[in-house]
């Protein structure tokens, strides 16, 4: 009898006059925002457009970087290398997740006895946040080949992908270390007091919600890769920009860098802005990179 009460006294609710004026109000001054924003934004655009057009270098740039031909022409061959960048960026991050995972689980290990292994780990991290990505993939790129290791690839994409690798696991090392740091100390007292080893509290207890609360800048981190997947192109690998460059050569003509900028902007762009929405939706804040 009740639930029908409710339901009946429901349909016969109307707003009051108060409430549809407040409604109609904030209608108009979402729309008058927007107006303006759009407008704002056409005349910036506009004003930008035309000073870039009316500039004294235009037409020879226009012929330069944003020839129509020559960006159909080139467009296979960048394609084809930023497959080969896709595929450095999956199996990269990859290795970067195991290798940066285990640092992070090293430094935080208690007791004298793993004294050794923390202080291994935290030279690492130091090291490699310190040591350019670039300068990283000059000295294995030309120095790990020379090494003549047994058993060890030669190619210069290995060496380039290892420094990859190398460098962003110190980064991301910090990430998850920071993640396993922020989770209570009672979370761990209570794992142990259930009879879980230090291995399991960390797998079934610590872990878990560590990786929730990193997943923000670790696909922050991973936008960057995309990115930066492309510096191996420094090695000779034929990657997006390698295989750009290779196309410019034939007539000087830089359309080809343009078309590998869009290509990896249509990466990157959707990545950045699902990993934004990501972070509002769980309502994490200051989740950037490390770039």
């Amino acid at each position: 009898m009740s639930e029908l009460r409710t339901e009946q006294v429901a349909d016969d609710w109307h707003p009051s006059e108060v409430q549809r004026q407040r409604d109609e109000w904030r209608r108009r001054r979402t729309l008058r925002s927007a107006v303006i924003a759009a407008s704002s934004t056409v005349l910036l655009l506009g004003a930008t457009v035309a000073a870039v057009v009316s500039s004294p270098g235009w037409q020879r740039v226009q012929e330069t970087y944003f020839d129509w031909d020559k960006a159909v022409s080139s467009f296979p061959a960048v394609l084809e290398g930023l497959w080969l960048n896709i595929r450095v960026m999956l199996v990269c991050w990859i290795l970067i997740l195991v290798v940066s995972l285990t640092v992070a689980i090293v430094r935080t290990l208690r007791g004298p006895v793993a004294f050794p292994l923390r202080l291994l780990g935290t030279a690492y991290v130091d090291v490699f946040r310190g040591l350019p990505l670039l300068l990283v993939i000059f000295l294995l790129g030309f120095g790990g080949p020379a090494l003549g290791l047994s058993g060890v690839p030669t190619s210069n994409l290995f060496w380039g992908c290892s420094a990859l690798v190398l460098s962003y696991s110190a980064y991301v090392a910090e990430v998850f270390r920071a993640g396993i740091e922020s989770v209570h100390p009672s979370q761990r007292l209570a794992g142990r007091s259930l009879g879980l080893s230090y291995g399991q509290t960390l797998r079934h207890v610590v872990l878990p919600q560590a990786w929730r609360r990193v997943i923000p800048p670790l696909m922050n981190d991973l936008v960057s890769l995309q990115k930066d997947s492309g510096l191996i192109a420094v090695l000779g690998v034929t990657d997006a920009i390698r295989a750009a460059q290779i196309e410019t050569a034939l007539d000087f003509n830089y359309t080809p860098y343009v078309v590998a900028g869009v290509l990896f902007c249509c990466l990157t762009i959707p990545m950045a802005r699902l990993t934004d929405r990501y972070a509002r939706k769980k309502g994490y804040h200051g989740a950037g990179g490390h770039l």
